[in-house]
């Protein structure tokens, strides 16, 4: 089918009456490669007529053959979801539709349709992934890959002159996104840690193909592909169109996971993924290859969030979503890039006055986490980051209790960071002179570098950055202007520290890159 046809196909199956069950509405997805309609009970997978290099769907034949594909391979994790391969026709009068009368012009993959509200990746924001989930995840995975076939002709794709190609490859496809989704430093750091990796690591890399490390794999490996349903966890759409990418070392297919987790700020699930993975598989070479096939992951999916910006049939705002999910992986590797190197990073200060975009331009420049204080009361609670809660000043969620424990996870999970080699910023307004007290403490006692950013802005600027954030209901914080009066009234004056670690930073005058760049350049000379 040639790809002007495509337009005319999509629009008509929109239509119920495409298909043989006349569901009541359909719903259209699409990715850099495919178009999902999605009925009541089904979805139907049409690939777009695309070719990528690593991925050719340009023909029809080649499009058929890659939907079977798809199916017999990911009955392999879910059988009772991939229902088979479906023909669109279309009949004398121009019309579409699903096995109808007339010629067939496009094939489509069916399969049961899983509730979104299960899919791990809504559930980990909702705060309902807990270590017994990831634990039974990491074990079906260690069960899939014992399973996986593997064979000289599959072993041969662990070879350091694949696993240079595939870099390599990776350099070249996103060099045309330098300063829209990946910057010159991030670029150029992951281009060196992957050449010192691939060096170094040789006689590892060797190994893991003697002893049959390297599998038929899923290749995808991500939360948006798992669905913890009421018949267990179901994993999907495993990558069927390039065997380069499927058959890999069963390291980088846990790491996919396990770097989607720290995406979206679990590291702690992530190590624990990691540990139980190990200890099903027995394979106790992972923790050793675990940053660089992050690494990969990362920018393997920054690389493909980027395509999404020269689709043309991608709206505007979905192309710009696309580009912050990029960013955001890129931003991602580069921090595997930096272990060996810890820095605690505080950025404190009354609420409006910029913390956030602070701390996250700080973790982008130096490759570092973030942990918000925002976002730990919120999960310790059990409720979603976004949800709002508009409780007074020093009650209801922000009792003193709660801030107490906010404020002992946050230290927990920048000792995790700190203790692992990684620099980690803690985003929290830090209005006692003893919890500064206990970060530098921190500090001092893992041998990491300290700073503490205090974000500063006049009033007028903060009530307006206030009143806005209220009437969009963006992020996690509940700030309102009553917040911030009753927060400047009870704040500690910052005297507790060496001036030379101690930086005021006014978010109305000076940009956060700006100071981004100036505490990179302190952190490098130490």
């Amino acid at each position: 089918m040639a790809a002007s046809v495509l337009p005319d196909l999509v629009e008509a199956l929109l239509h119920p009456e495409a298909y043989p069950e006349r569901p009541a509405r359909v719903d259209l997805l699409q990715t850099h490669v495919s178009y999902l309609f999605l009925t009541p009970d089904h979805v139907y997978k049409v690939k777009k007529p695309v070719d990528f290099g690593f991925l050719d769907f340009t023909t029809l034949e080649r499009r058929r053959v890659f939907c079977f594909q798809e199916v017999e391979l990911n009955r392999r994790l879910s059988p009772d979801v991939y229902l088979g391969v479906v023909e669109v026709r279309r009949d004398a009068a121009g019309r579409f539709s699903i096995e109808g009368p007339g010629e067939t012009v496009e094939y489509a993959v069916k399969m049961v349709r899983l509730p979104e509200d299960r899919v791990m990746s809504r559930l980990l924001v909702e705060h309902q992934v807990g270590p017994e989930r990831v634990t039974e995840l990491a074990q079906l995975v260690a069960r899939f890959h014992r399973e996986a076939a593997t064979s000289p002709e599959i072993s041969r794709y662990g070879s350091l002159e694949t696993l240079r190609f595939n870099a390599d490859e990776n350099f070249q496809q996103t060099a045309p996104y330098l300063g829209r989704t990946i910057s010159q430093q991030q670029y150029d750091a992951i281009r060196a840690y992957t050449d010192r990796f691939l060096t170094t690591q040789q006689p590892l890399l060797e190994r893991r193909v003697a002893t049959g490390r390297i599998r038929d794999c899923h290749g995808d490996l991500h939360l948006g592909q798992i669905f913890c349903t009421d018949r267990g966890i179901k994993v999907i759409d495993c990558i069927e169109f390039n065997e380069r990418f499927r058959y890999s070392d069963v390291a980088a297919d846990i790491a996919f996971t396990a770097m989607d987790l720290d995406s979206y700020g679990r590291h702690d699930l992530s190590q624990t993924l990691v540990a139980a993975y190990v200890a099903a598989s027995g394979d106790q070479e992972i923790p050793a290859l675990l940053d660089y096939y992050k690494l990969y992951r990362a920018y393997v999916r920054g690389k493909v969030e980027g395509f999404r910006l020269d689709d043309p049939h991608v709206p505007a705002a979905e192309r710009e979503a696309a580009r912050r999910r990029a960013a955001g992986y890129f931003s991602l590797a580069y921090r595997y890039t930096q272990r060996g190197r810890p820095v605690l990073i505080v950025v404190c200060g009354l609420v409006g006055t910029g913390k956030t975009t602070v701390a996250q331009a700080l973790a982008d420049t130096l490759g570092a986490a973030v942990e918000s204080s925002d976002v730990v009361r919120k999960r310790l609670a059990g409720i979603p980051a976004t949800e709002r809660h508009l409780d007074p000043f020093g009650q209801g969620l922000y009792a003193p209790e709660m801030t107490r424990r906010t404020y002992d996870e946050l230290f927990r999970l920048a000792r995790q960071w700190l203790e692992e080699g990684y620099a980690v910023v803690l985003d929290a307004s830090f209005h006692r002179a003893a919890d500064r007290q206990r970060a530098l403490a921190l500090a001092l006692e893992v041998g990491a570098a300290f700073w503490l950013v205090e974000c500063t802005a006049p009033a007028e600027v903060v009530r307006g950055r206030l009143e806005q954030r209220v009437s969009t209901g963006d992020g996690p914080s509940d700030g309102r202007w009553e917040i911030y009066e009753a927060q400047r009234r009870t704040f500690e004056p910052i005297t507790e520290l060496p001036a030379e670690r101690h930086v005021v930073l006014d978010t109305a005058r000076q940009t956060a890159a700006d100071v981004a760049e100036a505490l990179t350049s302190k952190v490098t000379q130490g």
